[in-house]
């Protein structure tokens, strides 16, 4: 008997060893069939035949067990003498989630909670991930725009007064805020990326993921609310080349490209490359965004063991600031157009450069060892105009300021993990070390206010004119130089009947070396370091396969997060350390083979020492010279954060997806600032709303002749907050102001086909489609009689954007 075995014209997207196997399982229940009656046939592993003069070009299957490699399928009994034709057999023998045709909505592990891949059911903390289908579905092209998939994150604009920040001028972005904290700080595949990285350019991210609660004790400095890890693209073996085109409102034109694949002929060096470029106007007046991004990485195998990688990013942003001025009349917003912008055109420059090294060994099948080493540089300079409102008349006043920054960090790490069993239990092991160090300048000032006639509330005028110039007295320069050294250890240990235990502990050292120089005043060097050991434990009971419950207790520390150098108003000591501790308890449930997940948590989360700017710009009637001419901060004891959190995502039925988040967050402060200026206790932070939810779905049409089709919407919930009163001396908030919630529903279609050897698709989508009217991060002042100011973030307008994408 002969047998001819078919070649597959294209590779075949499988990975690993299972290449051969499935194609030898492939042939054999190929074999009884007529070479001129071959069908497309299913299998039980999951696999997909087509004769290879098919101009559809075959994709891995949406239905892939993640928890299992498929089954294999068993052969039938040979016959006589079969030739078959050529054909070309994809399958997903075992699951790729960065496939770049990989459709899921959910994913089976998330390296952000424990550093090591395992599945988020047994893992005793609260990760959530938003996929690269997510991302592609709602064409996400900035943070802000991902953590809306996030229940218990909000943002609110970057700069406007709050518990968490101060005032820097020139960060044109919005600013996450997770458990009612405001976090900066980000990290990219589990490495801390520059502080203020929200306005990162989104061309070549994977994934992004949030861990809940206190996370410092893996990644040293991090707000206690949560950390947010960027999972980059990575090199592919397969070659993958893909061209997006999208255009939208207000002449948004951004085109991206994605190419990985072997370099050359050599399976051992692995390339991939990613690039976009955006200029768009926005509804805003003066406010436009022209940025160019690019992101190179290589990944040499060197042995099936040992492996090492460099990546590369460059980012160039040139945008018009927004000072995100609202007038208010007698205590109430006045309703002006959204496009009006009472400040003058604020040209703001950008440029950030990134490396990193990365090299990972495998001693045997149980020990591992991985390395990081990341340079982050980055530059931004500005030169702004700020509105104020007018004193008892209609005309706007105005301020000029620039500002001139520069910040390097450079960052290393260290992990060893090990397997090993004692006793019958299984441990994992992850013993690690790592060193951050922040090496900041800041110069900025501002001119008096002053004004120019004709520009009022009602009538915004813009045309050329003389700003007065910065004199040498009103310029403020500052130098922050921080060191960081953390050590920490982490066991997991899998018990019997399902119990999964988590334990671990952190050594920080924190060193500041601040220098504050402010309008002329000899320079105050004010240096300071703390250590401390902090604890994370935490339990998890599968007790079905489809079901865990866990509980877990984490303290953290770090620096204070502040925006600018600075001392504590009534000492002028140097800022302290602050730090938090948190109880989480809840359940996970999976569902269709871990293609459907949900979370429910209910956490308590304290935060000691946090950091309130007072300054000039705040018009707080205590005087800068108080703190020796540079900026004041004043500390509020302690604050409280309790709420419930519910995330769903995956897929229900075949085609249908969805992802949806509902949280219920209360934040108030339990022991005010010492000095009585701020803080009552029982009193809510303000900028965060009580609820939040969202809801997305989208649904790919199954039906033969529909088959391509996908359409797609949602809904963003954010209830009622309360704005931060800024009214001078003494301060107060006995009588909060109230910003309205809002709802803004989102729609999306799009249609896909292979052409070739090439998968083209064009997709179409709105946003606020009911064109809704909203604020949010709003910051309020009342101190100019009836006229007043708000500064925080306007809601987008109706939307639209269109994208046409070429795969290869």
């Amino acid at each position: 008997m002969n047998i001819t075995f078919f070649q597959p014209q294209k590779p075949l997207r499988l990975i690993g060893t299972s290449k051969l196997l499935a194609v030898t399982l492939a042939n054999l229940v190929l074999l009884p069939l007529s070479a001129s009656a071959v069908e497309p046939i299913e299998t039980k592993a999951g696999m997909e035949t087509r004769p290879a003069d098919d101009k559809n070009t075959a994709k891995p299957k949406a239905k892939t067990d993640k928890k299992a490699a498929a089954a294999s399928p068993q052969p039938s009994s040979l016959g006589e003498t079969t030739t078959l034709k050529t054909m070309t057999v994809t399958g997903a023998a075992e699951y790729d989630p960065e496939d770049p045709f990989n459709t899921d909505y959910v994913l089976p592990t998330a390296t952000a909670g424990t550093k090591t891949d395992t599945p988020i059911m047994e893992t005793p903390l609260n990760v959530q991930s938003v996929s690269k289908q997510v991302l592609t579905d709602q064409q996400v092209i900035s943070l802000d725009q991902a953590l809306r998939n996030v229940s218990g994150v909000t943002m609110k604009a970057h700069g406007v007064n709050s518990v968490n920040n101060g005032i820097n001028f020139g960060i044109n972005y919005p600013t996450p805020v997770i458990r009612g904290f405001a976090s900066q700080t980000f990290f990219r595949n589990g490495f801390r990326l520059q502080d203020n990285s929200a306005a990162r350019q989104f061309s070549n991210v994977e994934s992004v993921e949030v861990l809940k609660g206190p996370a410092a004790i893996l990644y040293g400095q991090v707000e206690p609310g949560g950390m947010i890890n960027i999972v980059t693209k990575k090199p592919q073996a397969i070659p993958y080349y893909s061209l997006t085109q999208q255009f939208g409102s207000y002449d948004l034109f951004r085109t991206s490209i994605d190419a990985t694949g072997p370099v050359g002929k050599h399976d051992d060096l692995l390339y991939r490359i990613n690039y976009s470029y955006q200029n768009s106007h926005s509804f805003r007046d003066l406010v436009y965004t022209d940025d160019v991004f690019v992101a190179p990485s290589l990944k040499w195998i060197i042995s099936p063991k040992t492996w090492v990688s460099v990546d590369m990013e460059y980012d160039r942003n040139n945008n018009g600031y927004d000072a995100g001025f609202i007038p208010i009349y007698k205590g109430k917003i006045l309703k002006t157009p959204f496009h009006y912008n009472w400040g003058e055109l604020s040209p703001v420059r950008q440029e950030t450069y990134f490396g990193n090294i990365t090299w990972a060994h495998q001693f045997n099948d149980d020990w591992s060892i991985k390395h990081q080493f990341s340079v982050n540089s980055a530059s931004g300079d500005g030169d702004l105009f700020f509105p104020y409102p007018p004193i008892n008349q209609k005309t706007v006043q105005s301020t000029h300021a620039i500002y001139d920054n520069r910040n390097n960090t450079y960052s290393t790490n260290l992990d060893l993990t090990g397997h090993f069993d004692t006793f019958g239990l299984k441990h994992t092991l992850l013993l690690g070390g790592d060193y951050y160090r922040i090496d900041a300048s800041i110069k900025s000032g501002s001119t008096g206010k002053w004004t120019r006639p004709g520009n009022d509330y009602f009538h915004p005028v813009h045309h050329p004119f003389v700003a007065p110039q910065l004199r040498p007295s009103e310029i403020q320069r500052n130098y922050q130089l921080t060191d960081q050294y953390g050590l920490y250890v982490q066991d997991q240990i899998k018990l019997p009947y399902q119990v999964h235990l988590m334990g671990g502990w952190r050594y920080q050292y924190l060193s500041q070396d601040p220098i504050l120089k402010n309008y002329g005043a000899p320079a105050i060097e004010v240096p300071s370091s703390e250590d401390a050991v902090t604890p994370r434990v935490g339990v998890l009971w599968q007790v079905r396969s489809w079901l865990s419950l866990y509980a877990n207790y984490v303290e953290s520390f770090g620096p204070n997060t502040v925006s600018s150098p600075g001392l504590l108003y009534g000492s002028n000591k140097p800022i302290p350390a602050t730090g938090a501790s948190q109880y989480e308890f809840g359940g996970k449930t999976e569902f269709f083979d871990g293609r459907l997940r949900a979370t429910l948590a209910y956490y308590d989360l304290t935060k000691n020492n946090i950091a309130v700017k007072l300054s000039d710009a705040n018009n707080i009637n205590i005087g800068s010279s108080l703190c020796g001419g540079v900026s004041c901060y004043l500390l509020i004891s302690q604050a409280q954060s309790k709420g419930i959190e519910l995330d769903i995502q995956g897929e229900i039925l075949p085609g249908w997806q969805v992802i949806t988040t509902f949280a219920n967050t209360h934040v108030k402060i339990t022991k005010g600032d010492e000095s009585g200026l701020f803080g009552n206790p029982g009193q809510q932070l303000f900028g965060i709303p009580i609820n939040t939810a969202s809801f997305w779905s989208t649904y790919s049409f199954q039906q033969k002749w529909l088959r391509g089709f996908k359409v797609g919407g949602g809904v963003t919930f954010q209830g009622k907050q309360y704005a931060f009163i800024d009214q001078k001396a003494p301060l107060t908030v006995s009588n909060p102001f109230k910003v309205a919630g809002f709802h803004t529903i989102g729609l999306m279609t799009a249609y896909s086909r292979d052409v070739g050897a090439a998968k083209v698709s064009v997709q179409f989508n709105v946003e606020n489609l009911l064109d809704e009217r909203y604020y949010t991060g709003l910051s309020v002042e009342n101190s100019y009689g009836n006229y007043g100011e708000g500064y925080g973030v306007y809601g987008t307008p109706r939307t639209f954007m269109g994208q046409i994408r070429i795969q290869y």
